[in-house]
């Protein structure tokens, strides 16, 4: 499940890429897309870990018989 740390940071790194944009500030543009870039790299990893630990627990509870 995406972590709302992660949704917050994506949504201010679209807003500064936007911001960026606009006034014609390619530092800041810049800086946005790679906030809004890293945050969607830790959601995807937060995600793939959450599978993991899911799969993790379905072969536990097969092996105890539930």
């Amino acid at each position: 499940m995406a972590d709302m740390g992660n949704t917050f940071d994506k949504l201010k790194g679209d807003a500064k890429g936007k911001a960026g944009e606009a006034t014609g500030d390619s530092r800041l543009e810049a800086e946005g897309k790679s906030q809004s870039a890293a945050a969607g790299v830790k959601d995807a990893a937060q995600n793939a870990g959450d599978s993991l630990k899911g799969a993790a627990d379905g072969v536990k509870n097969a092996v105890k018989g539930d």
